[in-house]
């Protein structure tokens, strides 16, 4: 089958690997498309020391499974839970699965991923997608669940005031997400045409710096994908707020931790979050996600899909995989 292949930092091409094999309670999953994310773009640029298949936001269709009683789902279009766990640790049997010790991670840790033509993960982490939402957004189900999570963590409310640090793919999800909450949320980035996308819909969206104020917020939501995010979060968070920190970066990030400390900041990590909820939003039109998409290109021009996912002005390419 094709899959695109990271060899090491910076190098990586499509070509032809083995299928996978599926393991006890598996499925199969022919990939119909795919999402390129910021956490792709730091596994090619040596995040983890990464090699591999990476991609781990899809749409496909099951074609294979390995139990009989899961034959219901053969033809089904799926999406899937990106975190295995070994189901016999302490964190396993309380349902934190995603955090197993033992766990492999879809395209990003010990699992092959979603930048190819097929792709396995356990039934239970898979959901079945309406009819009614399309591939091209049922591909967005993985980035909005790790949007929604953030309402999953803290009580959001609508007398607080949110801030969305990133005009990104995932920080315009996060700032869609929080607004469909009923909270009051600012955008604020660099790229004036990626926050047009959000006016109008319960959001104000600055351009970073010039116009912001000195107002410091309830909640600061951390997308920019830079060491130097956290910083200007807490900097721009009350006291006794809450930063929420979304960024996985290759370089080391530093902080200003005495002002996290005197102002008694909290600092949540915050990483997927349940399917369900993103689900839902996409069936019922809740989050608007379609105009985020940028480029869409066959699975065969994945690395220049990689090298456009990069630029500074673009927001989400997608790779159709399907042939």
């Amino acid at each position: 089958m094709r899959a695109l292949v990271v060899e090491g930092p910076g190098r990586f091409a499509v070509g032809d690997v083995p299928e996978p094999v599926p393991g006890r309670g598996e499925a199969t999953v022919d990939v119909l498309m795919s999402g390129i994310c910021g956490t792709d773009l730091q596994l090619v640029a040596g995040y983890m020391g990464f090699t591999g298949i990476p991609g781990h936001e899809f749409i496909g269709r099951v074609a294979r499974v390995s139990s009989p009683h899961d034959h219901v789902l053969l033809g089904a279009r799926v999406v899937g839970e990106i975190n295995v766990g070994c189901d016999d640790c302490p964190r396993c049997m309380q349902g934190l699965g995603r955090h197993c010790s033992r766990r492999s991670v879809l395209g990003i840790l010990n699992r092959s991923g979603a930048f190819s033509e097929r792709i396995t993960l356990p039934v239970s982490n898979l959901h079945a997608v309406p009819d009614v939402v399309p591939d091209e957004v049922a591909v967005f189900v993985e980035p909005l669940a790790a949007a929604f999570e953030i309402l999953a963590q803290v009580v959001v409310a609508p007398a607080q005031r949110v801030l969305v640090l990133g005009d990104g793919r995932l920080g315009i999800l996060a700032a869609r997400a929080l607004a469909s909450a009923g909270a009051g949320v600012v955008l604020a980035g660099h790229h004036p045409e990626k926050l047009a996308l959000c006016r109008g819909q319960g959001i104000t969206a600055l351009l970073a710096p010039e116009e912001m104020t000195s107002e410091q917020f309830d909640l600061v939501v951390e997308t920019t994908g830079s060491p130097r995010g956290l910083d200007d979060a807490v900097a721009r968070t009350r006291p006794r707020g809450t930063v929420i920190m979304k960024s996985t970066c290759v370089d080391p990030t530093s902080f200003d931790a005495s002002r996290a400390v005197v102002n008694e900041i909290a600092l949540v990590g915050s990483r997927c979050g349940a399917f369900a909820p993103a689900i839902a939003a996409l069936r019922e039109g809740k989050v608007k996600v379609d105009d985020l998409v940028t480029r869409t290109l066959p699975l065969d021009e994945a690395a220049e899909g990689m090298r456009r996912a990069a630029e500074p002005e673009t927001l989400k390419v997608l790779l159709r995989v399907a042939r």
